[in-house]
């Protein structure tokens, strides 16, 4: 047992030797006083002076080979802005896919190409940014060294691309005053590039091969950055929203969302009766489990740096918080420490006949080693006198570009005073086409009574063991592009040793090369409840051209479930009818046998776009759930003019409501001015 723990330390300690002596590829990026025209098209004299990134290596499908196509890079920057040009050359231009027009929209299904920006050089988190050949605008933030990923994160920059008689070209312009960095001369940022080609799955880099797109760790780096102060330290965004709701009053509200910038590094946020009313309604979905369902947040306020947040154990859940008054949230980086806090007042809840509350939430994170943190985080809920909340402390720690370890201990508090502690242990591998971990969690007892005041826990009182293997097969042949293996396995019991659960799930994905997949997944599981349930699911998906936007897939399920057969029939559609107006639709039909509840049900979803430019659309979202009766419609016209954030918004609604909900909303009409100063 000492020799097998000490060849262990001694591969942990040679993996952090090595990590830390790779050698990293280096960029520059010239400094200019010129000015630059962001349309796509590098044709300003100074384009020429600068240095050229180019020999992309693929990630996928032939992992550490060149890229099929030649990308070439360019990269620009003075006083206000960082400019990157991109140069892609593809044999067969007509074929280059260009669908999607939609901000925040999955630009990997169509051509595209994308900057990474660790402007901290913490080997930890970073900035990104992707356009295509539409100039279609995503971005976000990547933390814990690709553990999490968010585009919900919006910035400032421009983007323009062209067809040209070679492929494409496209130009970036990142406003410095939208990220933060440390200001000084002769500094040195991570960076990364790359491209997509989803006609053929190929994803390439400027740096490779890479574990992991998103690994921080593994970038490059961009070098002799003489970088200020940004000018611009304030930014106010008043809004004025009116609201005219069948047999209803007439109502006008104003709010402001203001940011101040105390140092490049930290910036603080305001926000005075945030708007949630042009927010789309929660999608309804079906739940074949007992417990809760978790569902994404949408309101901007809570959006912003939110993947600071993110935990396994989810400690924090902002849909806890309805309508607010106002709130306030800190955010920063000094020092290897981030730092985030947030507090808000909430409306008194209607429905849940609940006082006004109070919700405070503090982040902490610290780096250690070469690419791992620790943090702390503890979220609090004060209403009627009370305090109810979580705290806990966290860690991500790589010990190689392939090894990692995850733990998390935690507490939660208010009217249950023991069994109230929670923890998990995950060790696991990943690298470009395997995955395996294992992970045991304690939860206790009563810790989600306390912990979903504010947090979201599904299920407590268990002692869980969860194992996982993914593997990525490249064949490309025999009709093959891939195939992928997927293996979970899950059993826990209740702190007393009773089994409550065990579930075993397989799949099998064939990406084929005539652009059609096929997905097999099977599901055994026990369920101990009122008493002791077999369940059990399979399911066959067809899918056309999954690897861009505009695609197809149906899909046929039957099984057991809680003593009912069943049968699930889904569909969906992404279809681009002409340049401009973009539709998606999708479908799903359960049918149980017997059904006392009635629980059989059709859910209709349509989203109909229309984009007159990048940043004038209109937009249709409508459902329906059978079931409970459910119809509801918005329609949404917005204007940008002042991109992201100044808008104007003109808004038809009926029968929104919370998910699950039926909603009884009537005709109603929403006008909103939102302007930047």
């Amino acid at each position: 047992m000492k020799k097998l723990s000490f060849l262990l330390l001694l591969f942990s300690f040679s993996s952090i030797l090595i990590f830390g002596q790779e050698q990293k590829k280096e960029a520059t990026a010239l400094k200019i006083t010129e000015s630059i025209k962001v349309d796509g098209i590098l044709n300003e004299q100074v384009w020429a002076k600068t240095q050229e990134l180019s020999n992309f290596i693929q990630f996928e499908p032939e992992r550490g080979k060149p890229a099929s196509f030649k990308t070439t890079v360019k990269i620009l920057y003075d006083y206000n802005f960082l400019y990157i040009g991109f140069l892609c050359y593809d044999p067969e231009p007509e074929k280059i896919a260009a669908r999607i027009t939609k901000r925040d929209e999955e630009l990997k299904n169509d051509d595209a190409v994308v900057i990474f920006l660790d402007t901290f050089h913490d080997r930890r988190n970073c900035y990104f940014f992707m356009t295509n050949l539409l100039g279609t605008q995503l971005d976000g933030r990547i933390t814990e060294n690709g553990r999490t990923r968010e585009k919900i994160w919006d910035g400032i920059w421009k983007s323009a691309a062209q067809k040209t008689n070679y492929g494409w070209s496209g130009e970036i312009a990142i406003d410095l005053s939208c990220i933060k960095y440390e200001p000084g001369k002769n500094k040195t940022w991570g960076l990364n590039l790359g491209r997509p080609v989803p006609r053929i799955l190929e994803k390439s880099y400027w740096v490779g091969p890479l574990e992991s797109p998103t690994k921080v760790s593994q970038f490059g780096v961009l070098k002799g950055l003489d970088l200020g102060k940004s000018r611009k330290k304030t930014q106010i965004i008043p809004h004025i929203i009116s609201k005219v709701e069948e047999g209803e009053k007439s109502e006008l509200e104003g709010g402001l969302d203001a940011r101040y910038a105390f140092s490049q590094m930290v910036s603080g946020h305001l926000t005075i009766n945030p708007d949630f009313a042009t927010v789309e309604a929660d999608q309804e979905q079906i739940n074949l489990s007992r417990f809760e369902l978790f569902l994404p947040e949408k309101r901007n306020f809570f959006l912003e740096g939110s993947e600071i947040y993110r935990q396994r154990i989810r400690l924090f859940y902002s849909r806890r918080i309805s309508d607010i008054y106002g709130g306030v949230k800190l955010y920063g980086k000094s020092g290897g420490y981030e730092f985030s806090a947030l507090s808000a007042q909430t409306k008194k809840d209607e429905i849940l006949d609940e006082d006004s509350s109070n919700f405070t939430v503090f982040r902490l994170k610290r780096d250690i080693m070469k690419s791992s943190t620790v943090g702390f985080l503890a979220a609090n809920k004060l209403v009627g006198g009370k305090n109810k909340g979580t705290a806990g402390i966290d860690t991500s720690l790589y010990f190689s570009d392939t090894f990692k370890f995850t733990g998390q201990l935690a507490l939660s508090y208010g009217d249950y005073k023991n069994d109230n502690v929670a923890f998990f242990l995950r060790p696991s591998y990943d690298s470009a086409t395997f995955h395996i971990h294992l992970r045991y969690t304690q939860l206790g007892r009563n810790f989600g009574d306390n912990a979903n005041e504010v947090g979201f826990i599904r299920d407590d009182n268990r002692r869980e063991l969860d194992s996982a293997i993914r593997k990525i097969f490249w064949l490309k042949r025999w009709g093959f592009d891939r195939i992928e293996y997927t293996s979970n396995y899950n059993i826990y019991w209740g702190l007393d040793g009773t089994l409550r659960s065990w579930q075993a799930d397989e799949g099998l994905h064939f990406d084929f090369q005539n652009k059609f997949s096929l997905y097999v997944d099977h599901t055994q599981e026990y369920k101990l409840f009122e008493k002791d349930f077999r369940n059990h699911r399979t399911e066959f998906k067809l899918g056309y051209n999954t690897r861009e936007w505009q695609q197809a897939l149906i899909s046929y399920g039957f099984g057991r479930n809680f003593d009912l057969d069943f049968q699930l029939v889904k569909g969906s559609l992404n279809y681009k009818i002409t340049q401009d107006f973009a539709l998606q639709y999708s479908l799903v039909r359960l049918i149980y046998d017997p059904d006392p509840e009635e629980e059989s049900t059709w859910i209709h979803v349509l989203r109909a776009t229309n984009y007159f430019t990048n940043d004038l659309f209109i937009k249709v979202f409508y459902q329906i759930n059978s079931s409970i009766d459910k119809k509801n419609i918005q329609v949404l016209f917005v204007y940008r003019f002042q991109p992201p954030f100044g808008s104007l918004q003109l808004a038809y609604q009926k029968g929104t409501a919370k998910f699950g909900e039926k909603g009884t909303q009537g005709h109603t009409l929403f006008l909103k001015i939102a302007y930047v100063f």
